[in-house]
């Protein structure tokens, strides 16, 4: 094993509290990003993009939620530097400050019609501070709870912050199904769509009361103390672990690329293509997010018993095997078949994301550990989702069928399951440990 996660651990309390400060966060960190892919396929194309014609101001709307993957690698690379060089939790709270300024901006943009071109150009700018943020958010969220786990508990405990980005899906989705429920179509096209951008301010101030309140990572401290911390890390970390980083990349990009189709196209395919409902897809996502939930913490759990490898192969060949069907499903256009898509669809996205955190932590030593998890995050989002917003519709437009996208689906399915099957097994043998501690 490369990498020695979280030898000395806190008490229970704060375990929990570790664990939720990780969770909360990471779901006001997602909400913020989540609410702009949402808002963009709905909204931001009469909002932001007037001067084209009605389908080329859906592309370009849908563009832009892509734009963040651009800044997400160099947050990644600043954010994990300094969470090696400073600590993860003080990159914690800035990440989470800067995410909370660009969504309460966003919410607060005069529109095409008010300022003109300035409107998009300003809306990129802040899809490009909620990419940065969210480019070095999760290495450290995810390092925090699994460097204050016990060993045996580091796939359940990094589960955490992986919660964060279907919960976020889960509050993004009501929040504009609650708006959209209590205004009417001018209202919401007028102002309603603001609402849940300017919401983000609460939860901002109340996610960073929970993370003020978590202490730094005793493994950070540990390298801190014994002098251990590298000069540049990102530099050490290309020099002597090119391989695992590679491998990390490659395992996120189904995941991500998958789950951006579920994320930031199907609402605007089904409501716009197949004539669904806008609150009744909104609330089919909704099941799907609070399915991957349940899948994300049972996956995380079964890679402590039976490893991170097995674990990821399971959910790599689910995820290529429903490709297909999930869009065959869907195109019914009946709620029940297009529920059990999602839901399927959301167990693989569990399976592939469950033991991420766990996984990523122990590929990497500690002194170097936040710019790893960090960079290769990032990086897999790039290649696996940056694209994938504008690809699917474009694929869709241009081909006249879903099954296009079910190809790309697939296609980024044989990508990480070539990676994951390179995986080395990164969990020690917990049972042999036991033994050993009994004997002792």
């Amino acid at each position: 094993m490369v990498g020695h996660a979280g030898s000395r651990t806190g008490s229970a309390s704060q375990l929990r509290r570790v664990a939720s400060a990780s969770f909360v966060g990471t779901t006001i960190e997602w909400y913020d990003f989540f609410i702009y892919a949402t808002a963009a396929q709905l909204v931001f194309g009469t909002q932001f993009f007037t001067d084209l014609s009605p389908t080329a101001a859906n592309l370009a709307a849908v563009t832009s939620i892509g734009v963040s993957f651009v800044a997400r690698p160099l947050g990644g690379i600043v954010m994990g530097h300094f969470g090696d060089r400073v600590g993860r939790r003080t990159m914690l709270v800035l990440a989470l400050v800067a995410m909370g300024v660009a969504t309460v901006g966003v919410g607060m943009l005069p529109t095409y019609s008010q300022i003109g071109v300035a409107a998009p150009v300003l809306l990129v700018t802040l899809r490009l501070l909620q990419g940065a943020s969210a480019g070095g958010e999760w290495g450290g969220a995810a390092l925090m709870a699994v460097e204050h786990a016990p060993r045996h508990r580091r796939g359940f405990l990094g589960a955490f912050p992986q919660l964060g980005a279907p919960a976020g899906l889960v509050a993004a989705n009501g929040v504009f199904s609650a708006v959209s429920a209590f205004t009417s179509e001018a209202q919401f096209d007028a102002w309603g769509w603001r609402v849940p951008f300017l919401v983000s301010a609460v939860l901002i101030a109340v996610g960073l009361f929970i993370r003020l309140r978590v202490e730094e990572s005793p493994e950070f401290d540990r390298v801190r103390e014994q002098q251990e911390r590298v000069r540049r890390p990102l530099v050490q970390l290309l020099r002597t672990h090119r391989k695992q980083l590679l491998i990390a990349v490659g395992v996120f990009i189904a995941n991500n690329g998958i789950g951006y189709i579920l994320i930031a196209f199907i609402l605007g395919y089904a409501t716009s293509t197949l004539g669904v409902a806008r609150n009744t897809m909104l609330l089919v996502i909704v099941a799907g997010a609070l399915f991957w939930i349940v899948t994300t913490l049972w996956a995380a759990h079964w890679s402590d018993t039976v490893g991170r490898r097995p674990v990821y192969l399971v959910g790599s060949v689910w995820l290529l095997a429903w490709s297909f069907p999930f869009f065959l499903l869907l195109d019914t256009a009946s709620v029940p078949l297009m529920l059990l898509a999602v839901l399927m669809l959301a167990a693989g996205l569990g399976m592939t994301y469950g033991p991420q955190s766990a996984l990523y932590a122990e590929l990497f030593p500690a002194r170097v550990r936040y710019s790893g998890a960090s960079f290769a995050y990032a990086l897999g989002a790039v290649l696996g989702g940056g694209i994938v917003p504008f690809a699917s519709a474009a694929l869709q437009a241009s081909t006249g069928t879903s099954m296009s996208v079910a190809a790309y689906m697939f296609l980024l399915g044989c990508v990480s399951l070539v990676a994951v099957v390179l995986i080395p097994e990164t969990r020690e043998n917990v049972r042999a440990r036991f033994r050993a501690e009994e004997e002792g």
